[in-house]
C-alpha cells in the first residue's frame, strides 16, 4: 500500500516525458519527410526547371503545423477535430486582420505553382516595372531594372497585370528596324547594301544572319524591315544600336538618303509574337 503514491507520482513523470519524446520524433519525421520529399521533387523536374522554392516552403509549414496539432492532441488529451474548431475560429479572425498580407502569399503560391517567370528571367509586369528577376518569395517578387535599380513588388499586384517573359521560352529573340529609302533605289540592290552592312555586326547572335524585308511600297519611298537576332533581353538596346549604326555608315558612304527623316524600330516581344527562325 506504501508503493502506490510513489508508482502514480512516477506515472505522473513518464507521461509528460512520454508525450515529450512522441512531440520530438514528431518533429524530427517532419524534417526528414520534406527532405525526402525536396529531393524526390528534385529528381522529378520537368524541362531542367527547378521546383519553385514556395512549394517547397508551403510543403514545410504544411508537415510542422501537422506535428504541432498532433502534439497539441497529447497534451491536452483532446482529438484533432476539437482543435481544429479552435484554431479554426482564430486562424478565421487573425487572416481577417491581415488579408493583405494572405492575399499576397496566396497570390505567391499561385506564382509558384503556373511558374511564369523564374530567378534570372528578364521580365515585364505591365503598368509596374521591368527588369531581372532576383528573388521570388512568398509576399513579393523582387527585380532589379537595367539602370541597376531594386523594385520590389507585391504579389498580389504582379498576379492582376500581364506579364510578359522576355526570356521563354528561349533567351534570344529577334528584334526589327524600320526605315524608308528613295521609290528610285532598286529593292534588290537597298536589300543587299543592308545586308552588307550589318555582315560585320558582333552584338547580334551568330550564325543567323539578319533578314531584310519590304513592308511598304508607294510614291513616297520602300519601306523595309531589318530583323536580327537578339542574344538576350539586357543586350537589346547594344545591338539596335549597332544595327542602327552600321546601317546610316553604310546609307552615308552610298550616298544614300532616307526617304523619310525618321527611323522607327521595335522588339519583336512574345505579346507581339516572336518570329520563327528561318
Amino acid at each position: 500500500m506504501q508503493l502506490l503514491p510513489l508508482d502514480h507520482a512516477l506515472q505522473g513523470w513518464l507521461d509528460p516525458l512520454r508525450n515529450a519524446a512522441i512531440a520530438l520524433a514528431m518533429f524530427i519525421g517532419a524534417h526528414f519527410a520534406h527532405a525526402l520529399a525536396a529531393m524526390q521533387l528534385s529528381q522529378r523536374r520537368k524541362e531542367g526547371k527547378p521546383v519553385p522554392k514556395v512549394l517547397l516552403d508551403l510543403l514545410r509549414v504544411f508537415l510542422f503545423v501537422l506535428a504541432t496539432l498532433i502534439c497539441l492532441s497529447l497534451f491536452f488529451r483532446q482529438d484533432l477535430s476539437g482543435i481544429l474548431t479552435g484554431s479554426g475560429l482564430v486562424l478565421a479572425v487573425l487572416g481577417f486582420a491581415i488579408r493583405n498580407v494572405v492575399a499576397d502569399t496566396l497570390s505567391g503560391i499561385a506564382l509558384g505553382i503556373e511558374a511564369p517567370f523564374r530567378m534570372g528571367d528578364w521580365v515585364r509586369v505591365e503598368t509596374l516595372a521591368q527588369g531581372r528577376v532576383q528573388e521570388i518569395g512568398w509576399r513579393t517578387t523582387r527585380l532589379v531594372t537595367r539602370d541597376s535599380t531594386y523594385v520590389i513588388l507585391p504579389n498580389s499586384q504582379i498576379s492582376r497585370q500581364r506579364i510578359t517573359n522576355f526570356s521563354a521560352p528561349r533567351k534570344e529573340y529577334r528584334g526589327h528596324a524600320e526605315l524608308t529609302l528613295p521609290i528610285d533605289l532598286p529593292v534588290a540592290e537597298a536589300k543587299k547594301l543592308i545586308r552588307q552592312a550589318l555582315t560585320g555586326a558582333k552584338s547580334i547572335v551568330e550564325g543567323k544572319p539578319p533578314e531584310v524585308q519590304v513592308v511598304q511600297y508607294g510614291p513616297q519611298g520602300i519601306t523595309y524591315r531589318v530583323k536580327y537576332w537578339v542574344p538576350q533581353h539586357d543586350r537589346e538596346p547594344e545591338c539596335r544600336n549597332e544595327v542602327f549604326s552600321l546601317v546610316d555608315a553604310a546609307l552615308r558612304e552610298s550616298g544614300i538618303s532616307l526617304a523619310q527623316t525618321q527611323i522607327t524600330s521595335s522588339c519583336a516581344l512574345q505579346e507581339m509574337g516572336r518570329d520563327e527562325a528561318a
